[in-house]
């Protein structure tokens, strides 16, 4: 493939050094379908959590994105979450903008709204985001939109219970007690920072058909410890580009299956880790001509651990942070305008 240009959009420099060496991740870069994103099976979990362990941290090390199978959560509840999210981006804008995206919560609705640092150009795409405790005044009435809180909220609770025990499995392989990162995620606490993300990718118009330098999402780490995501047969795009090809940006999709969760690694974690777990980029790039042009949506949940919860790891590699420190200025840089 072609390599272009990088953007030249954001060359500031930033006060994380994640966030730097973002801003340098703009070019096409070449492709890359060698790569093994391995899957992992997570049936019978209490009795297998230690060779599940080995198998999460190995494909972590080497890739920093695994798929999970068996993992709990029935094809046909994420089918109706699929559903219901598509309900909702059919609303009127007028009628979503009525729960706009609160970005010091990170919570509501936006559109073309996320600039990245690697591209300085916003994604092509609306969200709406799940952050529980700042709900409130965000919901759709039921009225508008029968039955969409109590389904997002059950399907929140679902990729919540499996990020823990996916993050259950790293707190042991690095020597804190099993329970850590559940305590650092207390869906009962006020400082609860975990995030469902519901993702509406706007097909492509025809005169942007051939445009490959324009980004669904741009390249980017994510700002959690740990991401899962939900993805529709035939609505692909997702690529990945390991940390040891950082500086020849070597892309390698990640089809999508609808029988399994896709994970990443996150900032957060890759800090708590002392950079054993690496926090590698990703993003969504157009599709070409000869490939499907409609929308896609997808789903992602980032377990973010709660505001007050200090992120240091076991040899102190950095400064302590809190996680609502760490999260607001990793917002800040993409949601420059709210």
């Amino acid at each position: 493939m072609q390599t272009t240009q990088q953007t030249p959009a954001a060359q500031a420099p930033y006060a994380l050094n994640e966030l730097n060496k973002e801003s340098r991740m703009g070019a096409m870069g070449t492709e890359n379908e060698s790569r093994e994103v391995r899957r992992i099976d997570l049936s019978d979990f209490e009795h297998r959590k230690a060779e599940i362990a080995d198998q999460l941290w190995s494909a972590s090390v080497d890739v920093g994105f695994f798929q999970l199978y068996n993992h709990g959560i029935e094809l046909a509840e994420v089918r109706k979450a699929f559903a219901t999210m598509e309900r909702f981006f059919a609303l009127p804008d007028e009628v979503k903008a009525k729960y706009p995206l609160k970005k010091g919560c990170n919570a509501g609705w936006e559109s073309k709204a996320q600039v990245r640092p690697s591209t300085g150009t916003p994604d092509q795409k609306e969200s709406y985001q799940i952050t529980r405790p700042h709900m409130a005044e965000l919901w759709p009435s039921e009225e508008e939109l029968a039955g969409f809180r109590d389904t997002m909220l059950a399907f929140e609770a679902q990729c919540w219970t499996v990020g823990m025990r996916v993050l259950s499995c790293f707190a042991d392989k690095l020597g804190f007690d099993s329970e850590f990162f559940t305590r650092a995620h207390d869906p009962l606490s006020p400082g609860y920072q975990s995030t469902l993300r519901l993702l509406h990718y706007y097909a492509i118009p025809p005169e942007f058909r051939d445009k490959l330098d324009l980004w669904r999402a741009g390249a980017h780490t994510d700002f959690d410890c740990l991401t899962l995501l939900f993805q529709r047969e035939g609505q692909g795009g997702l690529q990945v580009c390991p940390g040891k090809e950082f500086e020849a940006q070597e892309w390698t999709s990640i089809p999508p299956a609808e029988e399994v969760i896709t994970c990443n690694i996150g900032d957060m974690l890759m800090r708590w880790s002392d950079d054993q777990l690496p926090s590698n980029f990703h993003r969504v790039r157009n599709p070409r001509p000869d490939e499907y042009q409609g929308a896609r949506y997808s789903l992602a949940f980032f377990c973010q651990a709660n505001r007050e919860v200090v992120i240091e790891g076991p040899a102190h590699k950095y400064p302590a942070i809190t996680a609502e420190d760490y999260l607001y200025q990793r917002v800040n840089a993409n949601f420059a305008k709210y």
